[in-house]
């Protein structure tokens, strides 16, 4: 008779820098460390410590966190940090990945007025990940909606599962921004998927990055299927916290969202008896 046992994949859990805003990227390691996470994913943007690798490297050390992956400038607000031409960012969040020991670099598909990069944009990825051990994980995105208008901003596709790529980001705030099949996304992403923005939301126009648990979207049976399968990749906490009144909220968000993310990647499952 098969009992029950618990099997937790090699999957670590990370905070994302970008959780803890308006807070420093310097408080998302205290905060990361504090809490137990096992490790950072830096969202690189205009905050200077995020953009300078020996400023990182220090927080490391300091906090004994290391740094999973690095999340390249893609934002509407970091258009010009790291150079205004997108490959020259790339080059860079690679390298500083590949300095700081990450071994993901997180990245989003152009928008649809960087026509030529939007062109070269899936041979180009693949070009880069010949060339390294890092992973380029290509985020899925979403469809900008206002009121009942609907604007395609990302090119080829937001559906980043479209387009063929090594490795995928799956974002569980995009899906529900979308109004996507999480599950569905992540079947086609098979095991190319290689990282995970793990956050929920409720389906409006706006990205939401809820705290999981807090949405419609199937962060526990996502965390599960992880468990399941083995999932070796980072599994990292991007939630927004902007709301938060205190830094003792923003800090008890982030640590429901650690538990809620460790309780469901220990998944049961029976095995035979020897």
């Amino acid at each position: 008779m098969a009992e029950p046992v618990v099997r937790i994949p090699d999957a670590k859990v990370a905070l994302s820098t970008a959780s803890v805003y308006p807070e420093s990227t310097a408080t998302a390691f205290e905060i990361a460390a504090r809490l137990g996470y096992d490790g950072v994913e830096v969202m690189v943007w205009t905050d200077p410590v995020s953009q300078d690798i020996e400023a990182l490297r220090r927080l490391s050390d300091y906090h004994r966190i290391p740094i999973l992956a690095v999340h390249a400038p893609c934002l509407l607000i970091t258009q010009r940090v790291w150079s205004t031409d997108p490959w020259t960012k790339l080059q860079r969040a690679q390298a500083a990945a590949e300095k700081l020991g990450a071994s993901t670099v997180v990245v989003h598909p152009p928008f649809r007025w960087q026509r030529q990069y939007a062109r070269d944009f899936v041979a180009g990825i693949w070009r880069m990940a010949n060339e390294t051990d890092v992973r380029f994980a290509v985020e899925n995105m979403y469809p900008w909606r206002y009121r009942d208008r609907e604007m395609l901003a990302y090119a080829p596709e937001w559906d980043v599962t479209k387009d063929d790529y090594r490795h995928f980001t799956v974002d569980l705030s995009h899906t529900a921004t979308a109004r996507t099949d999480a599950i569905h996304m992540i079947d086609r992403m098979g095991d190319r998927l290689g990282h995970v923005h793990l956050a929920d939301g409720r389906g409006s126009a706006k990205d939401e990055h809820l705290v999981p648990g807090r949405g419609t979207q199937p962060c526990a049976e996502v965390l599960e299927r992880l468990a399941l399968t083995g999932f070796d990749g980072h599994v990292v906490i991007e939630v927004n916290t902007r709301r938060a009144m205190s830094s003792a909220e923003r800090e008890a968000d982030l640590a429901e969202a650690l538990a809620f993310t460790r309780l469901h990647l220990a998944s049961a499952v029976k095995v035979p008896r020897p």
